[in-house]
């Protein structure tokens, strides 16, 4: 990974803001995703992430936190977060913004326990693959304390494969829909592409309940996407 990412991060932090970062998937063509999003406060947020950030209880732990703004919020109303992302740039934007606790960190190697996991802006994107659902899932649920509870967003990109007519090309011996390969750019460099997955609530709760946890319905969204909760 050449973090790509975190240097777009580090340039707007730093003043150096002259373009955004540029994304596109195998089904999708080249969006641009502002740098100024990703320092958003939380007047800013989607409705989900308001939602999210209303629910959390007890000690915090952000996973893929990026720029630091959902924990930087959380801080700010007294919270004990610890903010976790494999991006090295992101973790010293976060820590430069003020988050007490970051670290460079993938989540399958965290080993604390926790109140509250959030994960956010399609938090099931780092499982990857549907394959891999469950590995992340038993653990992180090993990272919850009796009382704890994860909280999650993604979307059902179903609607992403409909044709003119109503219909959907989905191809039936294709892998699941919600599994893509991510393209991301960034002042005419690449990134090494990645593996990210948007999981519909119903196969998201058949994973939950396959590995023992609860899984709720909290919030639609505006466009097929949700927030859900999952707790012991």
């Amino acid at each position: 990974m050449k973090d790509l990412f975190g240097k777009a991060l580090l340039d707007y932090h730093n003043g150096n803001y002259s373009e955004d970062i540029i994304t596109s998937t195998n089904i999708s063509d080249e969006d641009e995703l502002p740098l100024p999003y990703l320092f958003r406060g939380f007047k800013e947020m989607p409705k989900l992430e308001q939602k999210a950030l209303k629910l959390v209880k007890g000690t915090i732990l952000d996973v893929g936190c990026g720029a630091g703004s959902h924990s930087l919020y959380l801080q700010e109303k007294g919270f004990q977060v610890k903010a976790i992302d494999i991006s090295k740039g992101a973790i010293e934007v976060a820590k430069n913004r003020g988050v007490i606790h970051a670290e460079v960190k993938n989540i399958l190697d965290e080993t604390d326990t926790y109140d509250t996991i959030l994960l956010l802006m399609n938090g099931t994107g780092i499982f990857q693959e549907l394959v891999q659902v469950s590995k992340y899932l038993t653990h992180l649920k090993s990272l919850l304390k009796p009382s704890g509870q994860i909280l999650i967003d993604s979307s059902d990109i179903k609607y992403m494969y409909e044709d003119e007519d109503g219909g959907f090309w989905m191809d039936a011996h294709s892998n699941y829909h919600g599994e893509l390969d991510y393209f991301l750019s960034y002042k005419d460099e690449k990134e090494v592409p990645m593996k990210w997955l948007y999981l519909d609530f119903d196969t998201l709760k058949l994973a939950c309940d396959t590995v023992g946890l609860n899984c709720e319905l909290v919030l639609n969204g505006e466009h097929f996407d949700y927030l859900a909760q999952l707790a012991l």
